[in-house]
């Protein structure tokens, strides 16, 4: 596993995650701030939904590709990427949640994760 990064370059991830989500028009997007929380996994969880399995599929390519491009960085590890309903990409300190629209309602992870500092992206249009 590689070595914790500082907040700085956390933010700076989750920067370029949000990015990416919204080159590919992602809907919804949501930043949970977990730093404070003693039972946080990560640094940052980057939610957002796409309207069908395509366009899931296309913002999780986008991501990954916006953020090598930018910071070099890929994931460590991906997951969903199968069926598309919700494609996880793990960068370690953040990790990007991009669901198809009903999956997000169904699992809730916002409300999960209540207690983290949340700020709502506006969609672009």
């Amino acid at each position: 596993m590689r070595k914790r990064k500082d907040s700085e370059a956390s933010e700076q991830l989750c920067k370029a995650i949000v990015e990416g989500m919204q080159e590919n028009k992602a809907k919804d997007i949501v930043v949970l701030d977990l730093r404070a929380l003693s039972s946080a996994v990560c640094d940052f969880f980057v939610v957002c939904s796409g309207e069908s399995s395509t366009q899931v599929d296309g913002i999780a390519n986008t991501v990954a590709r916006y953020t090598r491009k930018e910071l070099k960085e890929k994931p460590w590890h991906i997951e969903g990427k199968s069926n598309s309903e919700w494609i996880l990409l793990d960068y370690i300190n953040v990790v990007g949640h991009i669901f198809y629209k009903d999956a997000r309602s169904f699992y809730e992870i916002e409300e999960l994760w209540a207690d983290a500092i949340r700020t709502d992206i506006p969609n672009v249009i």
